[in-house]
Parts: C-alpha cells; structure tokens; sequence
C-alpha cells in the first residue's frame, strides 16, 4: 500500500515509520525543508526510543521517503494521515489551521479516488469540516473523485509510542463507508494479527473517544492529586491510600500516583480544548475544569514547599533539580512542571543547576538564553554535579537513574541535606536513615 503522512512531528513520524516497517511505501511530508533535510540523514527532531533506528531502516530501503512536496507524495499514494499540529489558541480552543491547509491542499492536487484520515487529535466535527474543504477545491477544478473521511486517533504514549503503534491495544476508527472501513482494515490488519482490537464506529464517536481518553486520565491524575493535599493537612501517607484504592480493580494502579503535576503535549492541551468544545454547545465541564485548575495549582506544589522551608529567602539560593522532561523516555517539556518550578525559583532570585539524561538541549530553547548567561540557570552533564553546594535536591521527573541514589554522595555534595520528591520515588523511613530532611507529596515532611 502506498500511504502519504503529512507532518513528521510526533504523531506523523511514528506513524509513518511504522507503517513503512510492515513493507508499505510511505511519503513523510513537512513543510520545513531543514526537518525534511535532517531527516533524510537520519537526524530526528524528537527523541523516542527506538524510533530512530526503525526510520533509518525504513528510509535506507526506499520504503520511507521525505518530501516538502505533497504534490509529489500524492502521485503514488491512495491513502493521506493528516497528522499536523493542533496548538491550543488563547482560549484553549484547538487550532485547526494546519489540518485545514492540508485538506485545501489535498483536494487541489487530488486526482484519483483516497482515503484521508485524520490522525491529530481534532474538535469533534473536524472530518465534516476537512470533507467539506476537499470538496469545494474539487469543484473549484470543475473535476469529480471519490474520497472518505476516516477519524483515527492515536493513543501513543511518549516514551514507548513505537512499542504502542506496533502493538496497539486498540485501534479506533472512525469510517461512514465500507470502503474506508475495508482499507483500514487491510492497513492496520499487520499490527493485530494474534489480537484483533479494531473498533469501528461513527467519525465523530472516533473524535470524541480521543479527547475523553486524555480527559479521563488527566481527571485520574488530577483526583489523585487532590487527595494527596488533603492527606497532607489529615497526617495520612498518599502511597498507602494509593496501594489500598488500586488494588480494587474497578479503580487500578495506572495514573493514580501523586505528583508535581502532568505536562506533555496531550493532556494540558486536550483537556482545554474539550473544556472549549464544551463551552461552544453551551455545556459547563465542571469536572474538566477543576482537573485543569487542579494540575495547575499542583504545579506550584514544589515551589511553595520549598518557600516554605526557607521561611520565603531564596534570594542567593542554589536548587538542584533532577528531571525537565515532563515524563521519562521523553525529551518533551512542553507544559512540564519543571518550567513552573524553574520560572518561579529564578524569580524568586535562586539559582538552579539542572540535569535530565535528554531534555538538556530542549531545555537551552525553552528558558531565556540571559539565564544561562549570567548564571543563573545551568544545564549540567550529570546528577550529581548538579548537586554541589546546593541548598536542596527536588526530583521533578521520575527517570530511572533517580530512582536509587548514592544518598552518601549525595549528603556530602549538597549544601544542606534537604530532598523535595516530587514524584514520591523515595522511601521516607530510608531517607530519615540517611539523615536528609524530606518533603514528598501527600506526605508528612521528614524535619531536622
């Protein structure tokens, strides 16, 4: 199958490159030339596990190909992914520009019948919108192709998306004809072979399905979130509520651990832009509205431990923070916790040295260049460097490195033996035996 992606960030180039490892030629289309150039050289603009070896196979064989031309891409291809970003407008509104030019342009250069599928994460209502583009540029040319507008989201995880494309727990489309449900079917019929998990359903149940996944486990964060603020103010320890709700199966363990707050570029932007779909039919998203207000208050929750610490000096301070991802397996850091944490912490007039095994260079593009500058904000080549003569250490992201420190090493580097866990990797009783003061979340402080 001749297959075109357009957009090779995220979504587009992990689709397309798993899609090309099942022996389909695929067209990975973009309209920066530097990306397309890079990528021609093996160069990716993301970091993913594994994702880069699949995509130097797939494109030294022929099977994956780059272009900045669609044009090009669709002299072969019968099947187009719109996979282009939906940044989130002031309003949290979804921006559907991109996904509108590339229908636009679909439709001017269309000339034999296609299958277009959106594969970014849409407003509902988005396929009847991107029909009815194609269509008018169609009759615009005064010419008549046959064409469907499929709805299927993706439910990769950042991390392990190729392991999740490759194995899908589920596939969700989204298809009003039987011809699109048929070549859907023979597309992804090499992903599920020992386990059909194909969902077939009405284009805006398909659209739908995507934003409520996001929202109901960003409300699971959220929830957890809000219980650990509570437990706090109770002297209850949130990891034993954890271990006693999940272990009932109707709840679970996933998504239930109490943290700093969740970042990335699913959940934040997802959530605000359901809470906007809802707000245009005139609904009130109660609940998605306190989730959002929720992980935007827990954002702040490191900071203000540590304000509170240091009774509000930390003028001259020095912070070791381990982590700017917003996740492990990533170097994302859109809406991380660890960009609220920083702002605040050199507004306050500290300093901070930081590490995290890969977000180093996407953290040199995310905080003012005068930072680094004057010191005030290094990136730093390893854990324990970060440390030295530092007032405190605060893990932000939970990387597997973090997971089990030299705590003797690290006594001796820091300035005071102080550790802020913003992700409760560590056990209290064993901190208290190394003799460090201690603030987890949802947890009593550990205090000198």
């Amino acid at each position: 199958m001749n297959v075109t992606v357009v957009g090779t960030g995220y979504v587009g180039l992990v689709t397309g490159a798993c899609i090309a490892e099942m022996g389909n030629t695929v067209y990975c289309v973009d309209v920066d030339p530097v990306k397309i150039a890079n990528l021609k050289e093996g160069v990716l603009p993301i970091y993913e596990p594994g994702l880069d070896t699949i995509v130097v196979e797939n494109h030294n064989s022929g099977r994956l190909r780059f272009t900045t031309s669609l044009p090009e891409a669709m002299e072969d291809s019968d099947v187009f992914f719109i996979a282009v970003g939906t940044p989130p407008g002031e309003d949290g509104s979804a921006d559907m520009r991109y996904v509108q030019e590339v229908a636009r342009q679909i439709g001017t250069h269309m000339t034999r019948p296609a299958i277009v599928i959106n594969k970014s994460t849409v407003p509902v209502g988005t396929a009847d919108q991107v029909r009815e583009i194609i269509t008018a540029q169609l009759e615009a040319r005064g010419v008549e192709v046959e064409f469907s507008v499929v709805s299927n989201p993706e439910f990769l995880k950042e991390g392990a998306a190729v392991d999740d494309f490759m194995h899908p727990d589920r596939i969700v489309i989204g298809a009003d004809c039987e011809r699109a449900r048929q070549v859907m079917s023979e597309l992804y019929a090499p992903f599920i072979r020992n386990r059909p998990r194909t969902m077939f359903m009405g284009v805006r149940d398909a659209e739908m399905t995507k934003y409520a996944a996001n929202a109901m486990l960003a409300t699971k964060i959220s929830f957890m979130n809000e219980v650990a603020g509570l437990c706090e103010k109770l002297g209850v320890d949130v990891e034993n509520v954890r271990l006693g709700i999940g272990s009932d199966q109707r709840i679970g363990y996933h998504f239930i651990y109490a943290g700093c707050g969740y970042g990335g570029s699913c959940f934040p932007k997802d959530v605000k832009a359901l809470i906007s779909i809802a707000h245009q039919v005139d609904f009130e998203p109660k609940v998605l509205q306190a989730v959002e207000a929720r992980n935007e208050q827990q954002k702040h929750s490191l900071f203000s431990k540590i304000t509170t610490h240091f009774n509000g000096d930390l003028e001259g301070r020095t912070f070791c923070v381990w982590g700017l991802a917003f996740k492990p397996g990533t170097d994302d850091m859109r809406e991380a916790p660890s960009v609220v944490l920083i702002n605040s912490l050199i507004n306050a007039g500290a300093r901070v040295r930081a590490f995290d095994p890969v977000a180093h260079e996407t953290a040199r593009r995310e905080f003012p260049a005068e930072w680094f500058d004057d010191g005030r904000l290094e990136i730093v080549g390893g854990q324990y460097e970060a440390a030295i003569d530092a007032d405190a250490m605060v893990l932000v992201t939970e990387w597997k490195p973090f997971r089990h420190p030299d705590f003797k090493a690290l006594k001796r580097l820091l300035k005071a033996p102080l550790i802020l866990d913003g992700r409760n990797q560590y056990d209290p009783v064993q901190i208290k035996r190394e003799g460090f003061e201690y603030y987890g979340m949802g947890r009593q402080p550990i205090l000198a």
